[in-house]
């Protein structure tokens, strides 16, 4: 991105219809939790529409963990429909999860091609998640 391409800020909530997870290692010694986790959620706000999203997830015994994920969402962002994907990484601390994302380079489609960007997120486990894009088009 060049210094001239102006950002736009994207705000939205995130609801969770689906958490889904699947530990796929479990170390007898005690030692991180490995899960697969599958969600399936909406967004609404500037960001309208559904996302899909599978996460890698390592969890430790005092329920703080570190993920991944990449996720794919079709809807509404600035009035142009189409799907892009974000790839995520984050942290979950006492009772926060927390995290940033990117769009993808070169994943938008329909009238979301040349979609570009970053932000992040942060919730309460078992609430709502506020999101932020800063996002511009190339």
């Amino acid at each position: 991105m060049t210094e001239t391409m102006p950002k736009t800020r994207a705000m939205a909530v995130i609801a969770v219809h689906k958490y889904e997870p699947a530990p796929y290692e479990q170390p007898d010694d005690g030692g991180p939790v490995l899960s697969r986790i599958h969600v399936e959620e909406s967004f609404s706000g500037d960001i309208n529409g559904d996302g899909v999203v599978e996460f890698l997830q390592a969890a430790l015994a005092d329920g703080s963990a570190s993920f991944v994920g990449i996720e794919r969402v079709a809807g509404t962002l600035a009035g142009r429909s189409g799907t892009f994907l974000l790839q995520d990484q984050g942290t979950v601390e006492a009772s926060t999860v927390s995290g940033q994302w990117f769009v993808v380079p070169g994943s938008g489609t329909g009238h979301l091609l040349g979609l570009r960007g970053e932000g992040g997120f942060r919730a309460n486990l078992g609430e709502g998640a506020q999101v932020h894009l800063d996002y511009w088009f190339e």
